[in-house]
């Protein structure tokens, strides 16, 4: 005569352990993973961040590097000067550059006037498709960054003296529209890195 073989299954408290057990490993596994979401995210962040920074210098030293002696004339028809910035102005720098590429072959010139200020906390640059424009021709507007405290500018006059302004009060007027400094200082102040500079050399 055979012996019957006893079946036995999980108590219950092996059941609600192996399912503690489970519960404490999920929560460990989706710990780890929202940690490493959490970072890929911040790491998105900062790169884009700093892409956004050298996007900006990049700009501002090229078309510094070829500023152009070229006054342009305004909207409502005043002449203003190859490069300004001052307080009274409606913008941080002004400035006539050349290497406007023209890849298309468009009847244009290859140099832009472009401009650059803050609005709500957003760096702003502008660029016209003419350089004498007027009340018609509407700027093109590129955000450059946002969360931006300043964007200040300070020239380096022939004489070696740094100004704040440009043209500088010093020079003739019949000098200011054409007359560019030897070099500007970018001063860009974000809150999360703190005072950026860059000195650039502008073309003679």
């Amino acid at each position: 005569m055979m012996s019957r073989q006893l079946k036995r299954g999980f108590t219950l408290i092996e059941v609600m352990v192996a399912l503690a057990i489970f519960g404490i490993l999920t929560a460990l596994a989706y710990g780890a993973l929202s940690q490493t979401l959490s970072n890929s995210d911040l790491l998105t962040k900062r790169m884009d961040r700093l892409q956004s920074i050298q996007r900006t210098m990049s700009y501002l030293s090229s078309e510094l590097l070829q500023a152009a002696p070229r006054s342009v004339r305004a909207d409502l028809g005043q002449y203003e000067p190859a490069m300004v910035s001052n307080f009274s102005s409606d913008f941080a720098l002004q400035l006539t550059h050349s290497g406007w590429p023209n890849s298309a072959g468009v009847p244009r010139s290859t140099q832009q006037r472009t401009a650059y200020r803050i609005e709500d906390d957003e760096l702003m640059r502008y660029h016209w498709n003419v350089l004498d424009r007027t009340v018609n021709n509407v700027p093109v507007t590129t955000v450059m960054m946002t969360d931006v405290e300043s964007l200040t500018f300070r020239f380096l006059q022939v004489d070696g003296e740094w100004t704040d302004q440009w043209p500088p009060i010093s020079l003739q007027t019949t000098l200011n529209t054409v007359t560019l400094p030897r070099a500007v200082a970018i001063s860009l102040v974000l809150p999360d890195e703190g005072e950026l500079i860059r000195i650039v050399e502008v073309a003679p």
